[in-house]
C-alpha cells in the first residue's frame, strides 16, 4: 500500500476521447480480503491501471489494499468502529475539525456517521485539487459532500452495489425486541441521506440486473440514468488446487458482517442438523467472529464451538487454499446486490450451495448445473442443499465445480468490467457542464 507523498498526476487530457483519466476513486471503508467494497476497490484501481489510466484513492479506514501503481491519499476518520475497540466514544481531545465533531454528533444520535463524514472530508479535499482529476467516482458512499463535489464541476459517477434500505429493512425483521429494532432503525438512520443524494447522482453504475431494478424502487432512480457492469474475478488466482486435500465434511462460507443479511443464522442452525447425521461436518467462516454478536450467541445456543472455526486477515491466496480445502461452499444470505464470495467459490472450481436473496440466483447460474439454490431464509432447505451436496460422490462435486467455474471464466473479467466503467466515465465527463480545466 502507497501511504506516502502523491505523485503529481499527468497533464490533464481531452478526456472525452481516448487518452487515459486521471481518476478520484472515493472508498470510505476498504477492508482489505473480506468484504465486498474493499475487494471490489482493490481489482477495479488495479485494472484501470492495467488499461493505462491514473487512478489516486481517497480512503477511510480500514485503509484498502492496492496495486503498488495506485496511490493512496488517506482521510482518516476518528475511527470509531476499528477492530479493537469498536463503538468507541472518541475524546474530546481527538477532535481535529468540524468535521471530526460532525462524525461524534451523528454517532451519538445512534446512527452510522462514516458516510456523511467522509464525504465531507473528500469534497474538501478535492474543492483545492479540481484540476488534477477528469472524473470522481464513488464507492457506495453517497454522503451529502457527493454534491458539493458536484458543485466544483467534477464529474462524478457512483457505484452502488445494493440499496442499503435493503439491510435497514431485514435488520429490523430480524430484531429480537421492540428496543432492539428501535437501535437498528436508528443505525441506518443514514439511508434517509443516501436516497437523497442518490437521486441527484449523474450517473450510477451496479452490479446486477437485481440491484438495477432495487435501486430504481428503493431509491427512486431514474433507470436511463444506471448502467449494470457486474464484478469481476481474477481467474488466474481463484482457481482450482488440485495438490490441496479436501477435508471430509468442511463447508466454507464468507461472512464480511456479522448482520441479518448475510443469513449466518440459518447456515448454523443447518450445520447443527447437519450434524446429527454426520458429525464430522464442520464450517470454516472467512471473517472475524464478533464477540455477543449473533453468530457468536448462536453458535454457543447450539453447542456448535468444536464446530466452527473462523479465519481472519489472510490474503487471497490462503482463501483459495480455504476454498479447495472444502466439499462445499455457501453462501446463505437473504440478500445480496451481487456476492464476490460465490464467484471467487465458483472459480475455485468448488461446488456452491447459494440462496435465492437478491441476485444470487442470477450470479451463479442454473439450480443443479452451475451451483444449488435453496430458498432465503430456510433452514431446512439450506440443509437439504448442503446434504445433497455432501452427500454426492466426488465426481458428481467435481462435476458441478467445473461448471461453475468455466461460467464465471466466460462471464467475469477485471479487464471487461474496467473498460465498460470507463465508458461510464466518459459519458459523464461528456455530459458534465463547465468541466474545470
Amino acid at each position: 500500500m502507497n501511504s506516502g507523498p502523491v505523485p503529481s498526476p499527468p497533464p490533464r487530457p481531452d478526456a472525452v476521447h481516448d487518452a487515459p483519466l486521471r481518476i478520484a476513486y472515493l472508498s470510505y471503508r476498504g477492508k482489505p480480503h473480506v468484504g465486498g467494497q474493499g475487494v471490489y476497490t482493490r481489482h477495479l484501481t488495479k485494472a484501470l491501471a492495467d488499461l493505462g489510466h491514473h487512478v489516486e484513492v481517497l480512503g477511510g479506514q480500514p485503509y484498502p489494499l492496492l496495486d503498488e501503481r495506485v496511490p493512496l491519499t488517506r482521510l482518516p476518520s476518528l475511527d470509531i468502529y476499528n477492530d479493537h475497540h469498536p463503538m468507541r466514544m472518541p475524546g474530546w481531545w481527538e477532535l481535529r475539525d468540524w468535521i471530526d465533531a460532525v462524525e461524534v454528533g451523528v454517532f451519538m444520535s445512534g446512527s452510522f456517521p462514516e458516510p456523511l463524514s467522509f464525504s465531507l472530508r473528500a469534497w474538501r479535499h478535492l474543492r483545492d485539487r479540481v484540476a488534477d482529476f477528469d472524473v470522481v467516482h464513488d464507492n457506495q458512499c453517497l454522503g451529502y459532500g457527493m454534491l458539493g463535489i458536484l458543485r466544483t464541476g467534477l464529474p462524478l459517477v457512483a457505484t452502488v452495489h445494493h440499496p442499503i434500505t435493503v439491510d435497514r429493512r431485514l435488520e429490523m425483521e430480524h430484531a429480537r425486541n421492540r428496543r432492539e429494532r428501535w437501535a437498528k432503525a436508528r443505525w441506518h438512520g443514514f439511508t434517509r441521506m443516501q436516497v437523497r443524494v442518490a437521486r441527484r447522482m449523474p450517473r450510477i453504475i451496479t452490479v446486477s440486473e437485481n440491484s438495477h431494478r432495487d435501486i430504481c424502487t428503493e431509491f427512486g432512480v431514474r433507470p436511463d440514468r444506471m448502467a449494470t457492469i457486474p464484478v469481476g474475478v481474477d481467474v488466474d488466482l481463484f482457481a482450482p488446487r488440485p495438490a490441496v486435500p479436501v477435508v471430509p465434511g468442511r463447508i466454507v462460507t464468507t461472512a464480511s458482517a456479522d448482520v441479518a443479511l448475510k443469513g449466518q443464522r440459518f447456515l448454523l442452525e443447518a450445520l447443527a442438523v447437519l450434524r446429527e447425521e454426520r458429525p464430522e461436518t464442520h464450517l470454516v467462516v472467512i471473517g472475524r467472529r464478533k464477540e455477543g454478536g449473533e453468530s457468536a450467541r448462536t453458535i454457543d445456543r447450539l453447542g456448535l464451538q468444536d464446530a466452527v472455526t473462523n479465519v481472519s486477515g489472510v490474503d487471497d491466496d490462503a482463501i483459495v487454499d480455504l476454498y479447495a480445502s472444502a466439499e462445499v461452499a455457501c453462501v446463505p444470505s437473504l440478500y445480496e446486490g451481487f456476492s464476490l464470495p460465490a464467484i471467487e467459490a465458483q472459480a475455485c472450481g468448488v461446488p456452491l450451495v447459494a440462496t435465492d436473496g437478491g441476485a444470487l440466483p442470477e450470479v451463479v447460474g442454473p439450480h443443479g448445473e452451475t451451483a444449488f439454490v435453496v430458498a432465503a431464509g430456510d433452514v431446512a432447505a439450506l440443509a437439504d442443499g448442503l446434504r445433497a451436496t455432501l452427500g454426492r460422490g466426488a465426481e458428481l462435486r467435481a462435476g458441478v465445480g467445473a461448471a461453475g467455474r468455466r461460467r464465471v471464466v466466460e462471464n467475469w473479467s477485471w479487464r471487461i468490467m474496467a473498460q465498460r466503467t470507463v465508458e461510464e466515465y466518459r459519458r459523464t465527463i461528456a455530459m458534465t457542464p463547465d468541466r474545470p480545466c
